[in-house]
């Protein structure tokens, strides 16, 4: 989703790259300033020396972003030891900070792996919109979640500071649409710049080997 207007043309046009595999691909190897732009100024990393931060910014709502989940994760299943990989909300304006907010409560109480592919589900699927307060804490009862637990980790200082941090870094990549991925603080890459998720994912792949180099 463009940051922008949010239409689906850029993912459109990426969907109908698929079948024309890129130059740079074709050459063996993403291409900077095409495949992937370096940050002129490096964005914060929380990962410990020797090891690589990955960075997928996503948004609840998108659709493109509940598409690329399931090979997203996949692929972090798979990732190198050396490699850490953390999920970041955006906010491309003030109507999407519910959605962060549900990301980190869920994150707080250890419940991501249950409850985050089933929130895309409840969105994508079941016609949930999920983006108001009440809304939110009606369906997280509905999933068995403690609704005051939850709620007390949604109206938090706790997460009111991940979800400042979220659009801090979100700013520092200079994220143009989601779903799009960060590399170790330098570098930004997504579909309308790969030509598709898959061909992000073997960018980040390519990115990952020269950070270590690095």
């Amino acid at each position: 989703m463009d940051r922008r207007d949010f239409s689906l043309a850029a993912s459109a046009a990426a969907v109908g790259a698929l079948a024309l595999p890129s130059a740079a691909w074709a050459q063996g190897g993403a291409q900077e300033g095409k495949d992937y732009v370096k940050l002129a100024k490096p964005a914060p990393t929380s990962a410990a020396p020797g090891k690589v931060e990955i960075v997928e910014f996503f948004w609840y709502s998108c659709p493109h972003c509940f598409s690329f989940e399931p090979e997203f994760s996949a692929w972090k299943k798979t990732a190198p030891a050396d490699v850490v990989v953390q999920r970041v909300p955006v906010a491309f304006n003030a109507s999407f900070i519910p959605q962060q907010k549900i990301y980190f409560a869920l994150e707080t109480l250890n419940l991501l792996d249950t409850m985050h592919v089933r929130v895309f589900q409840a969105i994508h699927v079941e016609r949930n919109r999920l983006n108001k307060d009440e809304e939110i804490f009606a369906w997280m009862g509905k999933q068995g979640v403690d609704v005051a637990k939850f709620k007390d980790a949604y109206n938090s200082f706790s997460v009111a500071n991940q979800v400042r941090k979220a659009s801090q870094l979100q700013q520092a990549y200079d994220v143009e649409g989601v779903p799009a991925m960060g590399v170790a603080g330098r570098y930004y890459t997504d579909g309308p710049r790969a030509g598709s998720m898959t061909k992000v994912l073997r960018v980040v792949d390519q990115l990952i080997a020269a950070s270590r180099k690095a």
